[in-house]
This record gives C-alpha cells, sequence and structure tokens, in this order.
C-alpha cells in the first residue's frame, strides 16, 4: 500500500524507519503541510498519514478521494481537524494514535511550570552573558501549592501523580472523574471553582465544540491575581487575545503555551529568517512571565517510537479488514 506522510519532520522518517515497515506498506515522507495545494501529491497513495496541522477539511478529501485514497490513518490522538460527516459520505476510514506516551505532555507541562517559576529561561541567558545577579529570579515553593487539572484522561492523570510527588493540593475539573485522580485526593470541583482556588491550571483536555474557548475572559476573571496557566492540550481551549488583557492586568501571573490556537502556518518550520506576521502571538512573546514552546510536548523517543509502531500496526489492521483505533463517523 502506497502511503504519504505530509508533515513529516526528519524525526518522523527516522522513528517510522526505525519501527521496522511491514511488508506491503511503502512510505513515502512528504515534508509540506495536507491542504488544498498540495493534496495532488497524494494522488495514487491507498493511505494518507496525516498530522494535527494538516488540513483534512471537505475540498480536502473530496480531491484525496478523487485521486484513490481509501484511509487517512492519523498521527495523534486527536482528530477535530478532520471532516467527519465529509468522510463517512466519501467512504474514507479514519484511525488515529489514541496513546503514545502521556509521561511526554506530563512531563513538558511540568518542565513549563518550573522553567516559569524559576525563570530559568532569564537566568540562562544573563549567565551567559556574565551576569550573574539573582534580581528578579524569585520563585516559589511548589511544596503546598493548589493545582488544578483540567481533563484528566491518561495525561491529566500522569500529571497529577507528577504534582501530587511535589507535595501540591489537587483539584480536577472533568465530566468523568478519574478513579485514579481521585485516589490522588484531587477533589473534583466545577470549573468556575477550580479556577478560583488553584494557584497553577494545566489544560489537558480534548478539543470538542464544548470545551472550545474553556479558557476566556470571563473565566479568567475568576483566577486568583498572579496565578499561572499552562496549555499543553489544543491551542483552541483558550481564547488568545483574552490572555494578552489579563497578563496586562496582572491577573495572569505566569503563563505556559506549547499549542496556539492559529499555529498550523508557524509551527514545525523555521520562520526565523521572516517577520512574525501573527500580532497575537508576537505580543506575547514580549512579555516576561510567557514561555511559549513549537508544540514539542509529544517529542520524545518513547512518544515518537509509539506514533510510529501503532499508525503502522492501524494500517495493516485496516488492510486485513480488521480495523482498530477507528474514528467513528
Amino acid at each position: 500500500m502506497r502511503t504519504i506522510l505530509f508533515s513529516s519532520q526528519t524525526y518522523d522518517r527516522e522513528s517510522f524507519l526505525a519501527a521496522k515497515v511491514p511488508a506491503g506498506i511503502e512510505l513515502h515522507f512528504q515534508p509540506a503541510r495536507l491542504s488544498l495545494d498540495t493534496a495532488a501529491l497524494a494522488e495514487r497513495h491507498e493511505v494518507v498519514c496525516a498530522f494535527i496541522n494538516d488540513d483534512l477539511s471537505a475540498p480536502v478529501l473530496e480531491q484525496l478521494a478523487a485521486g484513490g485514497t481509501r484511509l487517512i490513518a492519523l498521527r495523534s490522538a486527536g482528530y477535530n481537524h478532520v471532516d467527519l460527516a465529509c468522510a463517512k459520505r466519501l467512504g474514507l476510514s479514519i484511525v488515529r494514535v489514541p496513546a503514545y506516551s502521556p509521561h511526554a505532555v506530563a512531563e513538558h507541562a511540568v518542565a513549563l511550570i518550573l522553567a516559569l517559576n524559576r525563570r530559568l529561561y532569564r537566568a540562562y541567558n544573563r549567565t551567559r552573558e556574565g551576569d550573574f545577579s539573582l534580581h528578579g529570579l524569585t520563585g516559589f515553593d511548589l511544596f503546598g501549592k493548589t493545582v488544578g487539572v483540567v481533563g484528566t484522561g491518561q495525561i491529566g492523570a500522569v500529571f497529577a501523580k507528577i504534582m501530587a510527588g511535589f507535595g501540591c493540593k489537587l483539584l480536577a475539573y472533568d465530566p468523568s472523574p478519574n478513579p485514579h485522580v481521585q485516589a490522588l485526593g484531587a477533589r473534583y470541583l466545577p470549573l468556575p471553582e477550580l479556577l478560583a482556588e488553584a494557584q497553577i491550571i494545566s489544560l489537558h483536555c480534548p478539543l470538542t465544540a464544548e470545551s472550545k474557548h474553556l479558557i476566556n475572559s470571563q473565566s479568567l476573571e475568576h483566577l486568583q491575581p498572579g496565578a499561572m496557566l499552562i496549555n499543553t492540550g489544543r491551542g483552541g481551549l483558550v481564547d488568545t487575545p483574552a490572555l494578552i488583557d489579563a497578563l496586562k492586568s496582572g491577573q495572569l501571573g505566569y503563563l505556559g503555551l506549547d499549542v496556539y490556537e492559529e499555529e498550523a502556518q508557524l509551527f514545525f518550520e523555521d520562520r526565523s529568517d521572516l517577520p512574525l506576521q501573527d500580532d497575537v502571538l508576537a505580543r506575547l512573546l514580549t512579555f516576561p512571565n510567557v514561555i511559549i514552546t513549537a508544540h514539542q510536548a509529544f517529542l520524545t523517543h518513547e512518544a515518537l517510537a509509539a506514533i510510529a509502531t501503532t499508525t503502522l500496526q492501524n494500517i495493516i489492521d485496516w488492510a486485513a479488514g480488521t480495523p482498530h483505533n477507528q474514528v467513528e463517523n
């Protein structure tokens, strides 16, 4: 089966080839992002392997189907970027990687917390310039602080366990409480109450119609002044312009983002020689209490290996007529 991997980077090629590609699958690595302009590259490829910022809207799916594609194999857990109704109409099957390494994303969220709290980025830059002063680098003990976990699936549960290890008090919000998180001593609360009590809030929920802009100008008003917000989930969970107002007022004291609502045209590319065209992102980058990473939370050797192995197995299972990890559409 001819399979084309859009948005493929060097690490994708390395991890997929290291996974020992099964006989019958012919891989073609395409660094370009899937869009209406690049969909023609998938012609005569039975399988299209897509990533989170690839365009899988109706016009693109229609072009893929016309070119012979029958399976969309997602290298991600999320599928909010897929027009499922159109895929069903076209007879396209959709498979995904429901879990790869919850530890990778949870640990990155903790890394953002520590870097923001202890101003590691400022300390690093100072010492490289010969400035060994400590002014402006004061942090706080994590021990005893209240941490709100929004979304307590696999990643949220791992994050909660790590923060419990620091001696933090845990609050949680999720329509379906996780008994493993409750066993850590977490109290489940309505979101406004969690936001009001927590000093650190970390988002780990999927992006759905209900969770879109879960954090907005109204919900930010519930925060304790100076609270920390971390988002390693999906960019659309947050109304980004509202963050700027909260940062300016001091209502939001720290912000760590690994995802951004308008990241599709920016992330995973080297744009260092180009002026940044996104005014909201440019404004966020001016704040000294903000760290933004370019959707790298998943990027560990273990996670990449799991993504490659599961994706290849998904393709084999689909071809055998026994699909697993299929997205119902």
